[in-house]
């Protein structure tokens, strides 16, 4: 009887947290561990990296559904390559055009997940207006619990190629290509 009583409470402590932990989560984009980066080849050399350090949004996952939304918003002034001048023309009418179209966003609402881990995420992706669909594999996924913040941090990295002219951003075509590689890390800190 005295074995009982001792499994007992580790026993509901155990389903107990597997249940909080199993319900529905949101999370708040933590802007100082989330990037948006392009990259693409110039003139089939090197590669041009870019990269939005301004990012905002909120994610939604259920890992026993199988669920999940998010929003996520790009500043698109944010945006850098290291080479102040290359940054005009990025934020120029031939790129991203930043005064008319301030902000990028992709909003997803299918997430696939390989057990609890999250490893592909669908939905719509809107530049200079423009808004076609995009599908996000990840590389790494995880969940952490935060020693400073005192919650709980998930994310990870995730990618794609995006043909940037279906966005009719066809800048600098066939010299620098069509297809663009896309990457995202992310980190976001549950509500």
């Amino acid at each position: 009887m005295t074995r009982t009583a001792a499994v007992s409470p580790l026993a509901v402590l155990l389903v107990t947290a597997n249940l909080a932990h199993a319900e529905p989560a949101s999370y708040t984009i933590e802007p100082n561990h989330t990037s948006v980066i392009f990259e693409a080849k110039h003139f089939g050399t090197s590669t041009i990296r870019v990269r939005f350090n301004a990012t905002s949004g909120s994610i939604t996952i259920d890992p026993v559904a199988k669920a999940g939304k998010a929003s996520i918003v790009i500043d698109a002034g944010s945006v850098v390559s290291g080479v102040p001048k290359f940054d005009q023309t990025l934020q120029g009418i031939d790129l991203f055009n930043v005064k008319r179209f301030p902000d990028a966003t992709f909003i997803a609402t299918d997430f696939r997940f390989d057990g609890e881990k999250v490893s592909q995420v669908s939905g719509t992706l809107t530049i200079i207006g423009n808004t076609q669909p995009v599908t996000l594999n990840a590389t790494n996924y995880n969940c952490y619990q935060s020693p400073t913040l005192k919650k709980q941090v998930c994310g990870g990295d995730f990618e794609t190629t995006i043909k940037r002219s279906l966005w009719n951003m066809n800048f600098g075509i066939p010299f620098i290509p069509d297809d663009t590689r896309l990457l995202i890390q992310i980190e976001a800190t549950r509500d």
